[in-house]
Protein backbone atom coordinates (compact mmCIF):
# COMPACT_ATOMS: atom_id res chain seq x y z
CA UNK A 1 0.00 0.00 0.00
CA UNK A 2 1.35 3.66 -0.75
CA UNK A 3 2.14 5.71 2.25
CA UNK A 4 0.99 9.41 1.21
CA UNK A 5 2.73 12.08 1.91
CA UNK A 6 -0.58 14.24 4.04
CA UNK A 7 -3.96 12.80 4.91
CA UNK A 8 -6.33 16.01 5.46
CA UNK A 9 -9.17 15.11 8.37
CA UNK A 10 -12.09 17.33 7.58
CA UNK A 11 -11.03 19.16 4.37
CA UNK A 12 -12.81 22.88 4.89
CA UNK A 13 -12.24 26.18 3.81
CA UNK A 14 -7.89 26.43 4.56
CA UNK A 15 -8.01 23.25 2.62
CA UNK A 16 -8.73 24.92 -0.31
CA UNK A 17 -5.31 26.54 -0.51
CA UNK A 18 -3.49 23.55 0.87
CA UNK A 19 -4.79 21.02 -2.02
CA UNK A 20 -3.80 23.10 -4.64
CA UNK A 21 -0.54 23.95 -3.25
CA UNK A 22 0.38 20.39 -2.08
CA UNK A 23 -0.49 19.31 -5.99
CA UNK A 24 1.85 21.82 -7.32
CA UNK A 25 4.72 20.94 -4.73
CA UNK A 26 4.34 16.69 -6.10
CA UNK A 27 3.17 15.64 -2.57
CA UNK A 28 0.85 12.77 -2.47
CA UNK A 29 -2.19 13.10 0.16
CA UNK A 30 -5.85 12.59 0.57
CA UNK A 31 -8.63 14.61 2.53
CA UNK A 32 -12.06 13.50 4.01
CA UNK A 33 -14.93 15.51 4.20
CA UNK A 34 -18.32 14.66 5.18
CA UNK A 35 -20.14 14.21 2.66
CA UNK A 36 -17.17 13.02 0.10
CA UNK A 37 -17.32 16.61 -1.78
CA UNK A 38 -14.99 17.94 -3.79
CA UNK A 39 -12.47 20.52 -1.81
CA UNK A 40 -9.58 22.38 -4.21
CA UNK A 41 -10.25 20.50 -7.37
CA UNK A 42 -9.80 17.58 -5.52
CA UNK A 43 -11.97 14.39 -4.87
CA UNK A 44 -12.52 13.59 -1.62
CA UNK A 45 -12.94 10.37 1.17
CA UNK A 46 -16.48 10.47 2.74
CA UNK A 47 -15.29 10.01 6.62
CA UNK A 48 -16.44 11.26 9.98
CA UNK A 49 -14.59 10.59 13.21
CA UNK A 50 -16.70 9.53 16.27
CA UNK A 51 -14.72 10.30 19.80
CA UNK A 52 -16.71 7.12 21.22
CA UNK A 53 -16.48 4.55 18.21
CA UNK A 54 -14.23 1.61 18.18
CA UNK A 55 -11.13 1.74 16.04
CA UNK A 56 -13.00 0.33 12.66
CA UNK A 57 -13.59 3.63 11.81
CA UNK A 58 -10.00 4.21 10.97
CA UNK A 59 -9.21 1.46 8.94
CA UNK A 60 -11.06 2.89 5.76
CA UNK A 61 -8.65 6.03 6.21
CA UNK A 62 -5.46 5.81 4.19
CA UNK A 63 -1.85 5.20 5.40
CA UNK A 64 0.23 8.57 5.90
CA UNK A 65 2.95 10.18 7.24
CA UNK A 66 1.06 13.03 8.42
CA UNK A 67 -2.11 13.69 9.44
CA UNK A 68 -3.18 17.23 9.39
CA UNK A 69 -6.78 17.54 11.83
CA UNK A 70 -8.36 20.62 10.93
CA UNK A 71 -11.69 20.12 12.34
CA UNK A 72 -11.55 21.45 16.36
CA UNK A 73 -11.05 18.23 18.96
CA UNK A 74 -13.01 19.45 22.57
CA UNK A 75 -12.02 18.56 26.08
CA UNK A 76 -9.20 15.21 27.35
CA UNK A 77 -10.08 12.53 25.22
CA UNK A 78 -10.57 12.96 21.66
CA UNK A 79 -6.93 13.57 20.65
CA UNK A 80 -5.52 10.61 22.19
CA UNK A 81 -8.20 8.37 20.65
CA UNK A 82 -7.82 9.70 16.87
CA UNK A 83 -3.96 9.39 17.72
CA UNK A 84 -3.94 5.86 19.28
CA UNK A 85 -6.82 4.55 17.26
CA UNK A 86 -5.33 5.79 13.70
CA UNK A 87 -1.41 4.71 14.61
CA UNK A 88 -3.23 0.75 15.48
CA UNK A 89 -5.05 0.78 12.81
CA UNK A 90 -1.77 0.97 10.39
CA UNK A 91 1.17 -0.75 13.05
CA UNK A 92 4.24 -1.63 11.54
CA UNK A 93 3.10 -0.43 7.85
CA UNK A 94 4.83 2.94 7.83
CA UNK A 95 8.34 2.87 6.69
CA UNK A 96 11.32 3.89 8.73
CA UNK A 97 10.78 7.79 9.87
CA UNK A 98 13.56 9.48 8.91
CA UNK A 99 13.30 11.71 12.04
CA UNK A 100 16.09 10.01 14.40
CA UNK A 101 14.79 9.58 17.77
CA UNK A 102 11.09 10.09 16.24
CA UNK A 103 8.77 7.25 18.78
CA UNK A 104 5.81 8.18 16.84
CA UNK A 105 6.05 7.05 13.34
CA UNK A 106 3.11 9.40 12.12
CA UNK A 107 3.06 13.03 12.50
CA UNK A 108 -0.33 14.62 13.99
CA UNK A 109 -0.79 18.24 13.41
CA UNK A 110 -3.54 20.17 14.84
CA UNK A 111 -5.18 23.50 13.59
CA UNK A 112 -6.30 25.67 16.32
CA UNK A 113 -7.39 28.97 17.47
CA UNK A 114 -5.37 32.40 18.61
CA UNK A 115 -8.64 32.78 20.28
CA UNK A 116 -6.87 30.69 23.53
CA UNK A 117 -4.93 33.45 24.50
CA UNK A 118 -7.24 36.11 25.04
CA UNK A 119 -8.24 34.67 28.21
CA UNK A 120 -4.56 34.46 29.12
CA UNK A 121 -1.41 36.53 29.80
CA UNK A 122 1.60 38.61 28.91
CA UNK A 123 4.45 37.35 27.18
CA UNK A 124 6.83 35.35 30.08
CA UNK A 125 9.58 36.77 28.73
CA UNK A 126 8.53 40.50 28.97
CA UNK A 127 6.68 42.48 31.83
CA UNK A 128 3.39 41.93 33.11
CA UNK A 129 2.35 45.29 31.49
CA UNK A 130 3.24 44.23 27.89
CA UNK A 131 0.91 44.28 25.55
CA UNK A 132 2.71 41.55 23.69
CA UNK A 133 1.50 37.71 22.96
CA UNK A 134 3.94 35.19 21.58
CA UNK A 135 3.09 31.27 21.69
CA UNK A 136 4.99 31.03 25.34
CA UNK A 137 2.26 33.71 26.71
CA UNK A 138 -0.09 31.82 29.23
CA UNK A 139 -3.22 30.93 27.32
CA UNK A 140 -6.71 29.58 28.95
CA UNK A 141 -6.07 26.15 29.43
CA UNK A 142 -9.59 26.18 30.67
CA UNK A 143 -10.73 26.20 26.92
CA UNK A 144 -11.90 23.04 25.78
CA UNK A 145 -10.07 23.15 22.77
CA UNK A 146 -7.13 23.86 24.38
CA UNK A 147 -7.09 21.27 26.42
CA UNK A 148 -7.70 18.94 23.62
CA UNK A 149 -4.59 20.63 21.65
CA UNK A 150 -2.48 20.08 25.47
CA UNK A 151 -3.38 16.12 24.69
CA UNK A 152 -2.21 16.13 21.34
CA UNK A 153 1.12 18.38 22.19
CA UNK A 154 1.88 15.66 24.73
CA UNK A 155 1.60 12.66 22.63
CA UNK A 156 3.86 14.25 20.54
CA UNK A 157 1.91 16.02 18.07
CA UNK A 158 2.21 19.90 16.89
CA UNK A 159 -0.49 22.16 17.00
CA UNK A 160 -0.70 25.41 14.63
CA UNK A 161 -2.70 28.23 16.31
CA UNK A 162 -3.92 30.19 13.60
CA UNK A 163 -5.19 34.05 13.86
CA UNK A 164 -8.20 35.46 11.72
CA UNK A 165 -8.60 33.43 8.29
CA UNK A 166 -8.60 35.37 5.49
CA UNK A 167 -8.62 35.00 1.88
CA UNK A 168 -10.97 34.07 -1.69
CA UNK A 169 -14.19 34.89 -0.85
CA UNK A 170 -13.74 35.60 3.03
CA UNK A 171 -12.50 39.11 3.01
CA UNK A 172 -11.97 40.89 6.42
CA UNK A 173 -13.89 44.27 5.26
CA UNK A 174 -17.35 42.06 4.71
CA UNK A 175 -17.21 41.61 8.86
CA UNK A 176 -17.79 44.94 9.66
CA UNK A 177 -21.12 45.57 9.58
CA UNK A 178 -21.44 42.73 12.08
CA UNK A 179 -18.98 43.38 14.29
CA UNK A 180 -19.56 47.39 14.17
CA UNK A 181 -23.24 48.24 14.43
CA UNK A 182 -23.28 50.63 16.39
CA UNK A 183 -21.05 53.63 17.82
CA UNK A 184 -20.19 51.42 21.42
CA UNK A 185 -19.47 48.22 18.97
CA UNK A 186 -16.62 50.71 17.49
CA UNK A 187 -15.87 52.27 20.65
CA UNK A 188 -15.08 48.25 21.81
CA UNK A 189 -12.92 47.09 18.82
CA UNK A 190 -8.70 47.47 19.43
CA UNK A 191 -6.56 45.31 17.97
CA UNK A 192 -7.51 42.41 14.73
CA UNK A 193 -5.02 39.60 13.81
CA UNK A 194 -4.83 37.84 10.39
CA UNK A 195 -3.52 35.14 8.41
CA UNK A 196 -4.08 34.57 4.89
CA UNK A 197 -5.54 30.95 3.64
CA UNK A 198 -2.07 30.58 1.45
CA UNK A 199 0.15 31.09 4.20
CA UNK A 200 -1.17 28.91 6.64
CA UNK A 201 -0.51 26.39 3.34
CA UNK A 202 2.94 27.36 2.96
CA UNK A 203 3.40 27.13 6.81
CA UNK A 204 1.59 23.76 7.27
CA UNK A 205 3.74 22.12 4.57
CA UNK A 206 6.95 24.18 6.15
CA UNK A 207 5.77 22.22 9.55
CA UNK A 208 5.46 18.68 7.51
CA UNK A 209 9.17 19.38 6.22
CA UNK A 210 10.39 20.24 9.42
CA UNK A 211 8.81 18.15 11.70
CA UNK A 212 11.94 17.95 13.84
CA UNK A 213 11.39 21.47 15.11
CA UNK A 214 7.91 21.23 15.05
CA UNK A 215 7.17 17.89 16.63
CA UNK A 216 5.30 18.77 20.62
CA UNK A 217 5.24 22.18 19.96
CA UNK A 218 2.28 24.89 19.79
CA UNK A 219 2.90 27.57 17.41
CA UNK A 220 1.04 31.19 16.71
CA UNK A 221 0.30 31.90 12.66
CA UNK A 222 -0.22 35.79 12.01
CA UNK A 223 0.92 37.81 9.22
CA UNK A 224 2.95 39.63 11.01
CA UNK A 225 0.69 42.74 11.64
CA UNK A 226 -1.43 44.20 13.88
CA UNK A 227 -4.21 45.95 12.81
CA UNK A 228 -5.99 48.64 14.24
CA UNK A 229 -9.81 48.29 13.67
CA UNK A 230 -10.44 52.04 13.99
CA UNK A 231 -7.77 52.18 10.61
CA UNK A 232 -9.77 49.72 9.24
CA UNK A 233 -13.17 51.09 9.67
CA UNK A 234 -11.97 54.08 8.08
CA UNK A 235 -10.07 52.90 5.45
CA UNK A 236 -13.27 50.32 4.38
CA UNK A 237 -15.37 53.03 5.15
CA UNK A 238 -14.03 55.93 2.54
CA UNK A 239 -15.71 56.76 -0.79
CA UNK A 240 -13.02 55.54 -3.22
CA UNK A 241 -14.52 57.13 -6.18
CA UNK A 242 -14.23 60.27 -4.65
CA UNK A 243 -13.08 63.14 -6.97
CA UNK A 244 -11.57 66.88 -6.16
CA UNK A 245 -12.70 68.16 -9.33
CA UNK A 246 -15.91 66.33 -9.60
CA UNK A 247 -15.69 65.27 -12.81
CA UNK A 248 -15.37 61.56 -11.84
CA UNK A 249 -16.91 59.54 -9.04
CA UNK A 250 -19.12 61.27 -6.33
CA UNK A 251 -19.35 65.06 -6.44
CA UNK A 252 -20.77 64.98 -2.15
CA UNK A 253 -19.08 61.13 -0.71
CA UNK A 254 -19.90 60.95 2.53
CA UNK A 255 -18.31 58.03 4.90
CA UNK A 256 -20.00 54.68 6.44
CA UNK A 257 -21.15 55.16 10.08
CA UNK A 258 -18.22 52.97 11.19
CA UNK A 259 -15.97 55.57 9.65
CA UNK A 260 -17.84 58.80 11.30
CA UNK A 261 -18.04 57.00 14.60
CA UNK A 262 -14.34 56.63 14.80
CA UNK A 263 -13.73 60.11 14.10
CA UNK A 264 -15.95 61.18 17.35
CA UNK A 265 -14.47 58.75 19.52
CA UNK A 266 -10.90 60.40 18.18
CA UNK A 267 -12.01 63.21 19.93
CA UNK A 268 -13.94 61.85 22.72
CA UNK A 269 -10.68 59.44 23.56
CA UNK A 270 -7.96 62.31 22.73
CA UNK A 271 -6.66 59.88 20.21
CA UNK A 272 -4.78 62.06 18.14
CA UNK A 273 -4.09 60.29 14.72
CA UNK A 274 -4.61 56.60 13.75
CA UNK A 275 -2.83 53.93 13.67
CA UNK A 276 -3.45 54.09 17.78
CA UNK A 277 -0.52 52.61 19.79
CA UNK A 278 0.42 48.96 20.29
CA UNK A 279 -0.25 50.12 23.59
CA UNK A 280 -3.54 51.68 23.34
CA UNK A 281 -5.00 48.60 21.41
CA UNK A 282 -4.13 46.27 24.15
CA UNK A 283 -3.22 42.53 22.89
CA UNK A 284 -0.90 42.58 20.27
CA UNK A 285 0.65 39.15 18.99
CA UNK A 286 4.57 38.49 17.91
CA UNK A 287 3.97 35.23 15.62
CA UNK A 288 7.91 35.84 14.37
CA UNK A 289 9.29 32.74 15.84
CA UNK A 290 7.52 30.73 13.46
CA UNK A 291 8.41 32.30 10.65
CA UNK A 292 11.61 32.52 11.61
CA UNK A 293 12.10 28.36 12.98
CA UNK A 294 10.60 27.40 9.58
CA UNK A 295 12.64 29.69 7.23
CA UNK A 296 9.74 31.40 5.24
CA UNK A 297 8.55 34.13 5.19
CA UNK A 298 3.85 35.02 4.90
CA UNK A 299 3.12 36.32 0.95
CA UNK A 300 0.24 37.94 2.10
CA UNK A 301 1.03 40.17 4.42
CA UNK A 302 -1.61 43.57 4.77
CA UNK A 303 -5.19 44.02 3.66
Amino acid sequence: MQELDLLILGAGWTSTFLIPLARHRALTFCATTRDGHEVGGSATLKWTFDPDGDDSQFSSLPLARNVLITFPLKGTGPSARLVQGYEKAWEGKLAPSSFAGDKRKVHFVQLGSTGIWQGGGPTLSSSPSSCWVTRKSSYDTSNARAEAEDELLSLGGCVLNLAGLWGGARQPRDWVGRVAKTKEDVRGKRSLHLVHGLDVARGLLAVVARWEAAKGQRWMLTDGFVYDWWSLFVHWGSPKEASEDGKHGDVDPKPSDQAKWVYELMVEEDVRALPRSMEALGRCYDSREFWDTFGIAPVQGGV
